[in-house]
């Protein structure tokens, strides 16, 4: 990322994390006056301890000097969880972390991983690598969600899949909850790689080809690892609700792996179960 990416980025994370605080929440009067939604500048310059001119400069993506404990009192005055506080910082420390060309390419999981995934027969599984590529899936996986074997290799990434792909995008009923949390896991990503360029033609080529996306994008989600339930609407089985885990792999290759559980007390596990074995029988 460059260093104009870097701060537009930047730039739009705090308009929008800012537009989210309601007055009341920190101690501030709603008032009647008001012209946008949210807190404006000079409140949470108040509330920072800063200059209202330093923040605006801030917020609007100048190359500023900052230090850790004025992004400290920001993040306390935008209400900031742990994972957008790491946001924040990589985006206005500039902390990149330059990607060595051989691995740069897709990653391959280990044979132990692959088994481990194969071992969670009825839990879909995907493994993903820090581009959100898809390296690894399970059979349960092929079932749920869409046979990636069939799926040229380069074509495989799991955010593009999810606006390209008919049966991906009728799959979930709530299908933009289901968007946002991978976008949100890749928007870490994004501020953790600053030095890697590919974000931003990925994010240039989405938002040239799905309207979409833009606008779910700007929505500025921030999660190492969202866990939520999810209720797909399956073509074969019919309803399924799944809690999904989001699980980072210990190692150099920063692969993620996420795991589709079935809800208990329900009959997901069953209706999964039936599907795969009439695909085995009819084989």
């Amino acid at each position: 990322m460059n260093d104009k990416s870097r701060l537009e980025a930047l730039s739009d994370f705090l308009i929008n994390k800012r537009a989210k605080i309601k007055p009341e929440a920190v101690g501030l009067p709603a008032g009647t006056r008001r012209r946008t939604p949210g807190l404006r500048r000079e409140e949470v310059a108040l509330l920072a301890g800063v200059s209202t001119t330093w923040y605006t400069w801030l917020e609007q993506g100048r190359d500023i000097k900052v230090s850790a404990s004025v992004l400290d009192n920001i993040s306390m005055a935008l209400k900031l969880n742990t994972d957008e506080k790491d946001y924040l910082y990589d985006l206005a420390l500039d902390t990149k972390i330059e990607v060595p060309q051989y691995k740069r390419h897709y990653s391959e999981p280990s044979p132990s991983l692959k088994k481990i995934v194969n071992e969670l027969s009825y839990c879909p599984s995907i493994i993903t690598d820090r581009h959100c590529h898809i390296v690894g899936w399970n059979p349960a996986a092929a079932h749920v969600f869409l046979d990636f074997e069939q799926v040229p290799i380069e074509e495989r990434n799991l955010i593009k899949l999810i606006f390209s792909r008919k049966e991906l995008k009728t799959l979930a009923v709530n299908w933009e909850h289901f968007v946002k949390g991978f976008l949100a896991i890749f928007r870490t990503y994004y501020g953790r790689y600053l030095g890697d360029e590919w974000y931003n033609r990925f994010i240039e080529e989405m938002t040239e080809s799905y309207p979409e996306f833009q606008e779910l994008w700007k929505a500025s989600q921030v999660s190492k690892a969202p866990e939520m339930m999810i209720e797909f609407r399956h073509a074969k089985a019919g309803k399924m609700l799944f809690n999904l885990t989001s699980l980072q792999v210990q190692g150099d290759m920063d692969l993620r792996c996420s795991i589709y559980t079935p809800v208990e007390d329900t009959d997901t596990e069953m209706k999964l179960k039936r599907m795969m074995n009439r695909f085995s029988e009819n084989r």
